[in-house]
């Protein structure tokens, strides 16, 4: 089967868009601006059947102790949903960071942050209340670009990202899919 120029163009083309893309998103998440900001947004993940948490949430959440306890952000918010295993996961992210010695008065819990587009909104409904006027997103590297594109998109200007350094063999997987929700919440979201 003979591939016609025009066709092999769009390839290249559709290829390095991608290459760009994930690059970007690469040195993004990995650039953990140095930044101070009014809050830590640390988003959730999986938490074990045995109610422990996953490694790459306790690195998240290590990250973000990290940022509240060198006086980078003034307050966390912990959101995630209800997980397959039965818990939730904004539940166990404060009490993780209450047994680090975090007061329970500086972490906001949302249990209702299902996807990053949710716990986005519900962000931004505190907006006011806590006069919010910058975040620092804690995830993986390479969450932070689509989110910190969905904070700008519901009000937030200055915005930045902190990842913990964990890396795992899914990151290859996460890259790919995070290209398309990328784009998905770009146009839709």
């Amino acid at each position: 089967m003979k591939i016609s120029p025009v066709t092999k163009a769009f390839i290249i083309l559709i290829l390095l868009w991608f290459g760009i893309h994930i690059s970007v998103t690469i040195i993004d998440g990995m650039n953990n601006t140095p930044q101070n900001a009014d809050l830590g947004v640390v988003l959730g993940n999986k938490v074990n059947e045995d109610g422990t948490l996953s490694e790459r949430l306790q690195k998240r959440l290590e990250r973000a102790l990290s940022l509240y306890k060198n006086g980078r952000v003034k307050m966390l918010f912990v959101s995630g949903g209800h997980g397959q295993e039965g818990f939730n996961e904004g539940d166990k992210m404060r009490d993780f960071l209450i047994g680090k010695g975090v007061p329970a008065a500086a972490i906001i819990t949302d249990n209702q942050g299902d996807n990053t587009l949710k716990t986005v909104q519900n962000t931004a409904k505190l907006k006011s209340n806590y006069h919010i006027e910058s975040i620092i997103v804690v995830s993986q590297y390479y969450h932070i670009t689509r989110t910190k594109m969905l904070f700008r998109k519901n009000g937030f200007d200055k915005v930045f990202g902190a990842s913990p350094e964990y890396l795992e063999w899914r990151d290859g997987y996460s890259l790919v899919r995070e290209f398309v929700a990328f784009y998905s919440a770009l146009l839709l979201a």
